[in-house]
């Protein structure tokens, strides 16, 4: 019991240490030599406790073999007695639902003209159902024998924690939302299933018109997915170019220009209102976008998770990075060396730096000409990239990767099983 106390209280001192804004340079309690070099001018760091307080701090609760972390109790609650003097405590008036006070027989209504608690009255020929998610048995049903509803079923048997991916902009657009959205809610209404993300790439291309368009179909796509399915998460995937300039102003206002609609003051607006659950940031731009400024990829991904830091998504949504760059037509050609590198820059990088907190890989995915990239070997073909993929237990239940049963490498059974070895989650698309 006393190392567990111990253990927390080692938490709580590494929190002293968190950054917070300077009110000036000359702080004694600024620790921005701590920072690493080119660390953006806009991010400080201030110690709540410097480090000889935190000493100190420790020192008290642990002197003399713990004797005052022993000693301590919580604060007791405040109570009020009733009957003491001067205290008036009016019990409160019954209110609906609070039924009369009295105990009765099962079956027998609790308050005169009160539901019976039996079958419920339906019209002739009517579907008498009542469902949780708005969805009838046989919407639910139905879903369940789909490719989709089937793969749901197989993913969760594998262990990994499932997905419906889909995109509802189309469909929006189409003035179809409702059926759309519930035909996706059926499938997603199966045990197992974490959510549904709802879009890609949303804000890029020529989809919507203007923000103002964007911000609506957000709000009706989450609206009625959420009567669909109370309880379950909903996920949207995007870029953020401008993150990736850092402090270059130059840059900003370039990338800004070329992707109006990408603002990140209005996407962290669905964030903090709790639109979206989960945020999924690409990083396929990351490598020859910021060419001009001499940004090179791995800058432009620091720049970017510092963004995300600084303007605390991180504390409103879950974050996730995505990349398909591992995939190559046909099957990866890298060495064991090669891989182990691109792991490290593009898997272990975007977890180290605090702010995502699963990366997505995409495992397989066919171009319009009907090419086939895999980051793995044709029909499950031994490969050195796979190989050290496997190697990641430790990481696995934060990687995820997207699943299209529409596109088999060999069969559901079969893919779901290799894919398991790696990640922890899948991404299940329907259309």
């Amino acid at each position: 019991m006393r190392l567990r106390k111990i253990f927390v209280l080692g938490v709580a001192l590494s929190l002293l240490g968190i950054a917070a804004p300077a009110s000036a340079q000359d702080d004694p309690r600024s620790c921005n030599d701590e920072l690493p070099a080119g660390t953006p001018s806009y991010v400080s760091c201030r110690w709540l406790a410097t480090p000889e307080e935190a000493l100190a701090i420790a020192n008290f609760w642990l002197q003399n073999d713990g004797e005052n972390l022993e000693a301590a109790v919580p604060i007791p609650p405040i109570l009020i007695d009733c009957a003491e003097d001067g205290n008036e405590c009016t019990p409160a008036a019954p209110g609906p639902g609070d039924g009369d006070g009295e105990l009765h027989d099962v079956g027998e209504p609790d308050v005169e003209g009160a539901e019976d608690g039996g079958t419920p009255e339906c019209a002739a020929g009517e579907e008498c159902y009542v469902d949780p998610h708005g969805l009838t048995a046989a919407q639910v049903s139905e879903a369940e024998k789909t490719p989709a509803g089937q793969t749901v079923k197989t993913a969760v048997a594998a262990g990994m924690r499932v997905w419906v991916d889909t995109e509802l902009s189309d469909d929006w657009k189409a003035g179809k939302l409702p059926e759309a959205a519930r035909k996706i809610a059926a499938v997603a209404a199966q045990e197992g299933v974490m959510g549904v993300r709802f879009t890609r790439q949303i804000g890029v291309g020529q989809t919507f018109q203007n923000a103002d368009e964007m911000d609506k179909f957000v709000t009706e796509a989450t609206t009625e997915l959420r009567k669909l399915l109370p309880g379950r998460k909903l996920a949207a995937h995007t870029v953020m170019p401008v993150f990736g300039c850092g402090a270059e102003e130059a840059c900003k206002t370039a990338v800004s220009a070329k992707y109006p609609l990408l603002d990140p003051d209005r996407i962290g607006a669905w964030l903090a209102k709790g639109l979206i659950d989960q945020l999924a940031l690409d990083g396929g731009h990351l490598a020859g976008t910021y060419a001009t400024w001499k940004i090179d990829a791995a800058t432009a991904q620091r720049n970017q998770w510092t963004q995300v830091k600084a303007r605390a998504w991180d504390a409103y949504a879950h974050l996730a990075a995505e990349d398909a760059g591992f995939a190559a037509a046909g099957s990866p050609q890298l060495t064991a060396e090669q891989a182990t590198k691109a792991i490290t820059e593009r898997v272990a990088t975007p977890l180290q730096n605090d702010a995502a907190e699963t990366v997505t890989l995409w495992s397989r995915w066919q171009n319009a000409q009907g090419q086939v990239s895999r980051m793995y070997g044709e029909k499950w073909a031994a490969n050195a990239t796979w190989d050290q993929l496997k190697k990641l237990n430790e990481v696995r239940p934060r990687l995820a990767t997207v699943y299209d049963p529409a596109h088999p490498e060999v069969d559901a059974a079969t893919d779901l099983k290799a894919l398991s070895e790696v990640f922890g989650q899948v991404y299940v698309h329907t259309s």
